[in-house]
């Protein structure tokens, strides 16, 4: 089996050149699998984020190659990355990005609008995915009529729109109170579970990672420990 993610020697670097030239990343190999749900843990400085948005193709390594579901990031120009951000990647945030003058419905329609789909299916779908989070009763509200735990649901839904690769879901519960963040991590579950979807958990919280397949720790840019976690929820 191919993996879908692929990264080798990664390593970021920011003011290249400068006398204050800072190196974040070390040289990381990651490789994750189909249908696996992998964790991403390391304390506050450890380079979670700069690698987050590496594996989100948010950002290019400064030396190193990536292949994301087997396309090599490295070489694709900017509307290609575009496009494998639409398409083979959802993103869960822990602040929502949601857009706030919009309806929840909506929300979850545009990375399918972004791709292209017809208005007709577009709108089945989210309906679909509003009803696979629990959410069909709240699909006319806007972000702000929505709690916490509500918001974060309508991003899950979104993230799903167009079917994508991987589930890329960064401090998902980190504004949530305890019931509403197991809700949360009970659809990561599922989705993993009955969907057959790549999740990659990014956190800072032990008892969150134990509960996925894999988890790897970060500790000053450098992978230092990989082990198996519990891959059951609410241990």
């Amino acid at each position: 089996m191919e993996p879908i993610i692929d990264a080798r020697g990664i390593i970021k670097r920011y003011y290249i050149g400068h006398p204050n030239e800072l190196e974040i990343l070390h040289g990381i190999d990651i490789k994750v699998y189909p249908g696996e749900f992998v964790a991403i843990v390391g304390a506050s400085g450890s380079g979670k984020s700069t690698l987050m948005n590496i594996l989100g193709v948010l950002d290019k390594p400064t030396e190193g190659t990536y292949y994301l579901d087997g396309v090599d990031v490295g070489e694709s120009d900017d509307s290609e990355l575009s496009a494998i951000r639409n398409q083979k990647i959802g993103f869960v945030f822990q602040t929502y990005n949601l857009i706030s003058r919009q309806s929840a419905l909506k929300n979850v329609e545009l990375p399918m609008l972004y791709a292209g789909m017809k208005g007709r299916a577009r709108f089945k779908r989210a309906k679909e995915l509003m009803a696979m989070v629990g959410m069909e009763d709240r699909m006319y509200h806007n972000p702000d009529e929505l709690s916490g735990g509500q918001k974060q649901r309508v991003a899950i839904a979104r993230a799903m729109g167009n079917d994508p690769a991987m589930i890329l879901a960064d401090e998902p519960t980190g504004a949530l109170d305890t019931k509403t963040g197991r809700m949360v991590m009970d659809i990561f579950h599922r989705l993993n579970e009955v969907h057959g979807k790549t999740i990659i958990l990014i956190t800072h919280s032990p008892e969150l990672a134990e509960e996925t397949q894999r988890i790897l720790t970060l500790s000053d840019g450098l992978i230092v420990g990989e082990r198996e976690g519990s891959g059951h929820a609410g241990i």
